[in-house]
């Protein structure tokens, strides 16, 4: 009779979650904690680069590039170089999961740092089935968990006829300019919409533009702040649409949470928001194509108000018992692979 395969030490590339801590991580992290096939490590540099494991896990490595100074910032660059030829002399199944496609901005040392990260990743983690993967570079898909759990304790409010709402980090290549464009436009045929904007500029200069351009605007509110989990809650559930016209959109956590929600979503028309409409059902992600327009803004509206007060998005292949338990096949894939016992 085969003895069960003991428990893999893994060590994360997070620390133990804050309160500001991505949900994402803290709700994989209390998955990884509860699944008895691994031993959950949180991280610590000496342990990273000195302790016993079999897989190291990355997430966002650019987060282990910077400090508050420059000579903490040289320190961590340091550690970092050290953790990837630990990485690459002994046999640590490495394995990393692919939020973003491109790499961030950064300067040359830390792209370099990053690239040899990526030699030394044996193992990838996509979301979507829509992620680039070389031939060569095992991978599993394990999708995104949703946030039904992580809401749970917060008041929902009622959906407002005609609003529309917005939340989640204020950035330029989030197209918020496209919707303001929009909604300028169908408000001179529907002046019963509202539009309601939560969330934190990437910047005080974006800020400043988004309160002169919506000044004139009638029904708009902004919010520009982080908002607390309550806030964004309240947002979402008070709008009848939530609307992420981002021009690129690949793994989105704001497109979730508002389904989540039960709210639909308008978003542009790409591989991705199309394999997630067949998901979770008809009438819940709604799509554009080319740039979001005043027309397209009220007729989406019509189909969000259509839905059943009672109905839900199907998120069943979401649940993160599900996510937590693929994440620890794919840590023995990744370490098999890793020994050589499997091509």
């Amino acid at each position: 009779m085969t003895s069960p395969a003991r428990p893999l030490r893994v060590m994360q590339s997070f620390r133990a979650p804050r309160a500001t801590t991505n949900p994402y991580i803290t709700m994989l992290d209390e998955a990884l904690a509860l699944d008895p096939q691994v031993q959950h490590l949180r991280f610590d540099w000496r342990t990273a680069i000195l302790g016993r494991y079999d897989v190291f896990h990355w997430h966002w490595p650019e987060g282990k590039l910077e400090a508050s100074t420059w000579w903490k910032t040289a320190g961590k660059r340091a550690l970092f170089g050290a953790l990837l030829l630990r990485h690459s002399l002994t046999r640590v199944a490495v394995v990393r999961t692919v939020h973003n496609i491109e790499l961030p901005d950064v300067d040359r040392l830390a792209r370099s740092l990053l690239l040899r990260c990526e030699r030394t990743t044996t193992y990838r983690i996509v979301l979507n089935e829509s992620t680039p993967v070389l031939p060569d570079q095992p991978h599993a898909l394990i999708l995104h968990g949703h946030y039904r759990d992580w809401f749970a304790r917060h008041p929902r409010s009622e959906p407002r006829r005609h609003q529309l709402g917005f939340f989640g980090g204020v950035r330029r290549y989030k197209s918020i300019d496209d919707l303001l464009r929009a909604y300028r436009e169908a408000v001179q045929t529907d002046t019963r919409l509202s539009l309601r904007i939560g969330g934190r500029p990437s910047s005080p200069e974006l800020a400043a533009t988004l309160r002169a351009e919506t000044a004139d605007l009638p029904g708009v509110s902004l919010r520009l702040e982080f908002l607390e989990d309550e806030d964004l809650v309240e947002i979402a559930t008070s709008s009848q649409l939530v609307v992420l016209a981002y021009r690129f959109m690949h793994n989105s956590g704001s497109v979730l949470a508002a389904l989540s929600l039960d709210r639909p979503v308008l978003v542009p028309r790409n591989e991705v928001n199309e394999s997630l409409a067949d998901e979770v059902g008809e009438g819940w992600v709604l799509m554009f194509d080319g740039e979001l327009d005043g027309p397209r803004l009220l007729e989406a509206l019509e189909h969000a108000r259509a839905l059943p007060r009672t109905s839900r998005p199907d998120l069943s292949r979401r649940e993160w018992t599900k996510v937590g338990s693929e994440h620890a096949e794919a840590y023995r894939a990744a370490t098999e692979h890793r020994s050589g016992r499997t091509s």
